[in-house]
């Protein structure tokens, strides 16, 4: 070979090898500068986090040894081409076999090796990775065990299943050890004998007043459960509404507001609980209470377009909270907007509004006069679907409709509530009532089912004790309530109210007291 051959030929491979040299000089500062991103996100990681991290990798010097895979390995396998730190040349030398070189060296097979190495590398990073998020996975599921070995067990809260995100209690003891921690809290301690109540005697308890950090200096006109929390209402005569959780033992008070110069004849929760909406004895606008926002809303009747009302006292929430309806004067129903609080539409009967109830599914609306006819209501349209007369009842007083949608209660001023089928009550100008209540002697004034339908309350406002409990659907009285201990006595109810799942019951009273019952048949509040 010429001269001038081998000497193209030694610049060729010299270039060669300058490119190698170069292309290792690449991975060699991309390696560090990986190596050094790594180490700044460890270090701007949070505490606890980096705390996870040395639980589960061992610390941060080994978490990064993973994301760039072993040095050592590679220090020994490419020598050439990556450089050993401190522990690889400490291994180098106290190795006995000696190392061989090769005779001669292929420059296609060097860079065979790299792209090799390459590789190899992010093969290892992807690697890392993988381990990295697998050993996440594995950290949640062994808090999540560690969380529930120190809790006992899955909260009932917290448990997929929705038979047993309520569980009863294993006594059924009267010293009520079981208090609140919170408004969403379960409490009491019930025994539930069997899936039905029977009839003839009510396991009942009487618990502390609900209001007994704050009593009511005036009659107390309402008493209401909240829908969602474990908190109980109170609104007198006296300007106050407050709220309690209800415990069963201390009903320690959450808030009271005081309305200035409004007595407050009757108040209610909107469906979702954020609202309280009031209404006052004589006066030409109602309040609106914001609770999540803390504020007093006051909505005069004349600034309502359409609405020609000097005063409103009586009005429904609908169960669905779509609606707000205001019981006029004259025998007129106006239906308002929840949200705006704006007319929708008025509906016109024959006679003195007396009292008015929405359906379960909120679609009609049923309504009684003082003359004793009984008016149904399409929501929707707000046309008249049915017109009866209750049976032997000379003014309406009262109604109620079952939560399930069986059965229309109405009061009358003889003190007789009769109990209708809520088919018959759409379908015919005369029903026939599948059961009188003829326990009471004075006026029907109020009335509520249960959210089981299987208790009918009643009561009087005219007289002491005037408060019976029916039993649903055999239509029979409990006889041992109310009590007949002297200490213990109802004194002329206004308003009375189940708890969402029945455990309690409640009656506000012409003394400023929400007495407060514990139903043991229920096992939740």
């Amino acid at each position: 070979m010429s001269a001038i051959a081998k000497h193209r030929k030694g610049q060729a491979l010299s270039h060669r090898k300058r490119q190698l040299d170069n292309s290792k000089q690449h991975d060699d500062d991309k390696e560090e500068e990986l190596r050094a991103k790594n180490l700044r996100t460890i270090a701007n990681k949070p505490d606890m986090e980096k705390c996870l991290e040395d639980l589960v990798f061992g610390g941060e010097d080994e978490f990064v040894e993973r994301l760039l895979g072993d040095s050592k390995v590679r220090g020994e396998s490419n020598a050439d081409l990556l450089e050993s730190d401190s522990d690889d040349d400490e291994s180098a030398k106290d190795s006995t076999a000696p190392v061989k070189k090769a005779a001669w060296v292929d420059d296609d097979d060097e860079v065979e090796e790299s792209i090799d190495m390459t590789h190899r590398y992010r093969k290892d990073v992807m690697k890392s990775k993988a381990e990295k998020k697998l050993s996440k996975e594995k950290l949640q599921v062994r808090l999540q065990q560690e969380f529930q070995k120190a809790m006992g067990g899955v909260p009932s809260w917290a448990s997929r299943d929705p038979k047993k995100r309520y569980s009863k209690e294993d006594s059924d003891d009267d010293s009520d050890e079981e208090s609140g921690d919170n408004l969403l809290s379960k409490t009491g301690n019930f025994l539930a004998k069997s899936s039905y109540l029977p009839k003839g005697i009510l396991e009942v308890k009487r618990c502390l007043n609900a209001n007994h950090e704050r009593p009511c200096t005036a009659p107390l006109t309402t008493v209401q459960f909240h829908p969602l929390a474990q908190v109980i209402m109170t609104a007198g005569l006296d300007r106050s509404v407050s709220l309690f959780q209800v415990d069963g033992k201390l009903n320690p008070k959450i808030q009271s507001i005081h309305l200035e110069k409004f007595p407050v004849f009757k108040a209610l929760f909107s469906a979702d609980g954020e609202q309280v909406i009031a209404t006052g004895l004589r006066h030409k606008y109602f309040y609106v209470y914001d609770m999540m926002g803390g504020s007093i809303t006051t909505i005069p009747l004349y600034r309502i377009r359409g609405l020609e009302e000097k005063c409103v006292k009586y009005f429904e929430v609908s169960p669905d909270g779509s609606f707000l309806l205001l019981i006029g004067s004259a025998g007129y129903l106006h239906l308002l907007s929840m949200k705006t609080k704006q007319l929708i539409g008025s509906m016109k009967m024959n006679g003195k509004t007396s009292r008015a109830v929405f359906s379960p599914d909120s679609s009609k609306i049923f309504s009684n006069t003082d003359d004793g006819d009984v008016y149904v209501w399409d929501v929707k349209s707000r046309q008249c679907l049915n017109r009866f007369l209750d049976d032997g009842s000379l003014a309406g007083t009262s109604l109620a409709l079952s939560k399930d949608g069986q059965y229309v209660s109405c009061g009358s001023s003889s003190g007789v509530v009769n109990i209708y089928g809520f088919d018959d009550c759409l379908q015919h100008t005369q029903p026939k009532p599948l059961k009188s209540i003829m326990n009471l002697v004075t006026t029907a004034s109020s009335q509520v089912f249960n959210p089981h339908t299987e208790i009918l309350a009643v009561a009087s406002h005219t007289t002491d004790e005037a408060v019976k409990l029916v039993h649903v659907p055999s239509f029979t009285v409990f006889s041992n309530f109310p009590t007949q201990s002297k200490r213990k006595r109802v004194h002329l109810p206004r308003a009375m109210d189940f708890s969402p799942h029945s455990g309690f019951f409640s009656i506000a009273n012409n003394k400023g007291e929400a007495l407060l019952y514990r139903l043991k048949h229920y096992s939740d509040f």
